[in-house]
């Protein structure tokens, strides 16, 4: 029996108190509905800069009421160091996912994204520091590697950071480490490789590949690759995100704790590629599909060439072993996705927060 199982059969028998920040967003709304589905009580923080309340309703339909009676919400900023202390009051574990994500973002805005992404991890730290939390598990980014050009990244590696975004993350680990040093806090990091799923927003300029691009095929709209589409990425679905999660806020064994660990699958697929598995999986619903043409356009500056994980790190001393593949975790985002994107429902990835 694997670990995560054992882990889940855990909390269910002896459920915890839990604070996920960013809870309105993607990956957030997403460990929300994962924790409650397993009978845990669950804080969420969230200011609803890149959230939605539409995420939180959804959540709510798919679970029971019985539990999303143990959910309890609070709007705030993680910018403001009193919010934090107040949200982890009581709390057993906290999931860090709060941040303003995007590497474009953090060129065009960087102040945004240090004062979100490293004075609001501060605070986070500050706060879980004062209510001695058992563990804090928060997002890094596989941005950390840089241009350090070997293939796979092992978390030991990196390189010259080439983001403003890359330096949030990077900065995170290391006041996870200072933190861990100086007051005894125990805190995992999560590199994430380019995570994909339901409930990922594909509207606005900072919108990620594979959202973006299942929208635009299914509302046969053009779609322009960044540079010659050769560009891999370590896609990583939801569900293994998840995992990784829950593996780390409980893992006791001490050579496992205040470490960095990549969240991936291990396999490197192309932006031509993925466009591909896309058509496939989409032209039987979409003929339209069928003649369906790229146009190609310059590299996005900030970018790295190739990304692929190394995640045997993360198998040994957590536990970890992803569940979904790149094409099963597209079909059942490709699900969600059309659902949400069928006649008469194209305004709700468009709805106010």
């Amino acid at each position: 029996m694997s670990r995560y199982v054992l882990v889940k059969n855990a909390l269910r028998q002896e459920p915890k108190r839990w604070l996920v920040t960013g809870v309105a967003g993607f990956i957030g709304s997403n460990l929300l509905e994962a924790l409650l589905q397993l009978d845990q009580a669950v804080t969420g923080l969230d200011n609803f800069a890149t959230g939605y309340s539409r995420n939180l309703k959804e959540v709510q339909a798919r679970v029971k009421a019985a539990q999303w009676d143990r959910f309890r919400m609070i709007e705030g900023d993680i910018e403001n160091a009193e919010t934090c202390v107040s949200a982890a009051g009581g709390i057993d574990f906290i999931l860090h996912q709060a941040a303003l994500g995007s590497v474009p973002r953090s060129i065009n805005q960087p102040l945004k994204s240090h004062a979100s992404n490293v004075n609001g991890f501060l605070n986070i730290l500050m706060a879980a520091r004062e209510h001695g939390i058992k563990r804090l598990v928060y997002a890094s980014s596989s941005s950390v590697y840089g241009d350090q050009a070997e293939l796979p990244k092992v978390e030991e590696m990196t390189g010259r950071l080439l983001s403003p975004y890359a330096v949030t993350k990077a900065v995170n680990e290391l006041y996870a480490g200072v933190f861990a040093q100086c007051y005894e806090l125990s805190s995992i990091g999560l590199r994430y490789f380019n995570v994909f799923g339901r409930r990922q927003d594909p509207n606005g300029a900072y919108a990620a590949v594979i959202p973006k691009w299942i929208t635009a095929l299914i509302r046969n709209e053009p779609i322009v690759v960044n540079g010659d589409g050769e560009t891999s990425r370590d896609f990583c679905y939801i569900e293994n995100v998840i995992q990784a999660n829950l593996l780390a806020a409980t893992v006791d064994n001490t050579e496992a704790i205040n470490r960095a660990y990549n969240v991936a699958v291990g396999e490197r697929t192309s932006l031509n590629e993925l466009l591909g598995l896309l058509r496939k999986l989409l032209v039987p619903r979409h003929p339209h599909l069928h003649n369906f043409k790229p146009t190609y356009g310059s590299f996005r500056p900030g970018d790295v060439r190739h990304s692929l994980a190394d995640i045997g790190k993360a198998r040994r001393l957590l536990g970890y072993e992803p569940a979904h593949r790149l094409e099963h975790g597209l079909a059942e985002a490709l699900e969600w996705y059309e659902a949400n994107l069928a006649p008469g429902c194209e305004l709700t990835l468009a709805q106010t927060r």
